[in-house]
């Protein structure tokens, strides 16, 4: 059952939530967003050059400048197909700013749905609130650039409430809205939502059972179970159908490659520096909240599952701290995953307790508990920021617009090119150039033997990962092979190795800080024979470019032609923070 809102002082203001809440969070994370700090972000400059690619050719995964070819049906598409939509009017990078603020707007909203399954209507609203600061989000959006992974976990968050009242009541229109919810998601990151969804749902279903004597609802255990079954098939089905096109994909060429090392998969006692930006960054002030969300689940029936979940995501966060993540998943694909996002998930799953310690402390405290919980809270956001600035992703700024100009002139796109020291700035040179690279930043997209036998990450960043050197020497020695030309260099390291394979300074950029390296004698470039099937067909083509965007058409319809008017107008109690009478105190309601 969904908890009933407390009796408040008279001494309160209705605050209208959802736009309460959209409010806040654009004040808290505007000024950021409008300085495009997320564009600077680890992942950012790939996520535009997926959407850039959609933005010239919607109906065409096939991408070329990367790899020597390589399909984008290998990654959900939504959300760059979002981007290439916005990036006609405004530009490719205030784009992505646009599309990561809507995913920051939905946040607070989505949590604060969540949490009213499971704590009342005040402890739910200040959950919502603290999702605005959290340290996770901060290192999510300005630090790895995961929008995927943050839009994912905003629709799973917003389409578990209908499918609770689906499976509690047999609502049909909540069924409805909850797959459709459900399905954009899907279409923005698979891998989000299933590894994500069977933390989040599971305590939901169980919740279900717990209620299902509720006099509200006519639902039986028999119900739910049945309920839950056909929303599972049909979800399955619906993923299966979006993103028909990548499943082709992955049938023909499965990852087949070595593992890539991520500092995620650490041991955070053995690597603290890791633990801090993986573990102790993220948690941030939630971290003081961990002993009363053991205490609450383990003594409240209800609240239970939900302390079960956190637990479970919680410790796989941890990455190779612990040997759950490995035991959980098995080997494959523990190598395979990065564990930032599980960290992110367990956020969002302690912010109803987190809601119910406010709660308990503004009644007690009044206005020194707010003063308290909004430092705590503005703390755990900026030191993520201060984290974020101790600890930049690119150390040493420099300029690509001669790599670029180079790329862009007299023919040089007939040839392919590598850089090395650029870190992510490599997809940024992808974005601007015309020419085509044997490089990129998307490791399931490679289909290359010479980067897929060895475990580096990108040729660019070589030196970093086990085997990298490798793969670059493995590279450079097929350099006509792939009609690979042109070496634009950052990090005197890599020069003695292109030395002795016999390439030769040509320009110098930036000050010196690049440049560029030749040889003589190699061919233009020629189209490699990808593997059977790497190739979407145009059939594929077109599907890829209707069917994820016909969720949100289809998710749209249905909360605009069949809104929630009672929420929508919905106010909520906010305490006043001056001291009120003992007689007026708030009176606690628990959960049946």
């Amino acid at each position: 059952m969904f908890y009933s809102s407390s009796t408040f002082p008279a001494s309160t203001k209705r605050i209208p939530i959802f736009g309460w809440l959209l409010l806040l969070a654009l004040a808290v994370h505007a000024p950021l967003l409008l300085f495009q700090l997320p564009a600077g972000s680890f992942d950012g400059n790939t996520h535009m050059f997926f959407a850039d690619h959609y933005a010239h050719h919607w109906f065409n995964p096939w991408n070329e400048k990367w790899f020597a070819g390589f399909s984008q049906t290998s990654y959900p598409p939504l959300i760059h197909q979002l981007i290439a939509l916005f990036s006609h009017i405004v530009g490719l990078t205030m784009a992505y700013t646009i599309v990561q603020a809507l995913v920051i707007l939905l946040l607070p909203i989505g949590v604060y749905r969540y949490a009213r399954l499971w704590v009342n209507e005040r402890a739910s609203l200040y959950a919502a609130i603290g999702s605005i600061f959290l340290g996770s989000l901060v290192m999510m959006v300005y630090q790895a650039g995961q929008i995927n992974t943050t839009f994912a976990s905003v629709m799973l968050l917003n389409s578990l409430p209908f499918f609770y009242l689906w499976i509690r009541e047999g609502r049909m229109l909540a069924f409805w809205k909850g797959l459709a919810i459900f399905l954009v998601g899907c279409a923005g990151h698979h891998v989000s939502m299933i590894f994500g969804t069977p933390f989040f749902a599971i305590p939901v279903i169980c919740l279900a059972f717990i209620d299902h004597r509720d006099d509200r609802a006519d639902a039986t255990m028999r119900q739910v179970a049945t309920r839950t079954i056909i929303f599972s098939v049909l979800a399955i089905i619906g993923v299966l159908v979006v993103l028909a096109p990548y499943w082709v994909q992955l049938y023909h060429n499965p990852i087949k490659q070595a593992p890539i090392y991520h500092e995620s998969r650490a041991n955070y006692i053995l690597e603290p520096v890791q633990g801090m930006n993986y573990f102790i960054i993220p948690t941030a002030a939630l971290i003081l909240a961990i002993p009363f969300i053991f205490w609450r689940g383990a003594t409240d029936k209800r609240l239970r599952p939900l302390f079960i979940g956190w637990w479970f995501v919680a410790m796989i966060g941890l990455g190779g701290t612990t040997p759950l993540p490995k035991l959980v998943f098995g080997t494959r694909i523990w190598e395979v995953l990065t564990y930032e996002r599980f960290t992110y998930w367990a956020t969002l799953m302690a912010l109803p307790f987190a809601g119910l310690i406010a709660e308990w402390l503004i009644d007690r405290f009044r206005g020194k508990a707010v003063a308290g919980l909004a430092l705590a809270a503005v703390l755990s956001g900026s030191g993520a920021l201060a984290w974020l600035h101790a600890h930049p992703i690119q150390s040493s700024p420099f300029s690509i617009d001669d790599v670029v100009s180079f790329l862009n002139r007299d023919d040089h796109a007939r040839y392919r090119y590598i850089t090395l020291g650029f870190g992510m700035q490599l997809a940024r040179v992808s974005v601007l150039a015309n020419a085509s690279s044997v490089d990129g930043d998307y490791n399931a997209g490679r289909l290359l033997p010479e980067l897929m036998a060895g475990g580096s990450a990108q040729l660019t960043n070589a030196k970093y990962f086990h085997h990298g050197m490798e793969a670059l020497r493995s590279m450079l020695q097929h350099a006509d092979h792939y009609g690979l030309k042109y070496i634009f260099v950052r990090d005197p390291y890599y020069e003695p190795l292109l030395a002795f394979a016999g390439w030769r300074q040509a320009e110098v950029y930036d000050n010196g800080n690049v440049t560029l390296w030749s040889k003589d004698d190699v061919p233009p470039a020629h189209r490699i024979t990808p593997p059977p099937g790497a190739v979407p067909t145009p059939l594929e083509g077109l599907l890829w470019g209707t069917l994820p965007m016909c969720t949100v058409v289809f998710a749209l319809t249905l909360l605009i032609a069949f809104p929630e008017r009672r929420r929508l107008a919905e106010t909520i109690d906010f305490p006043a923070t001056t001291d009120a009478p003992e007689e007026d105190a708030v009176v606690l309601r628990e959960a049946k």
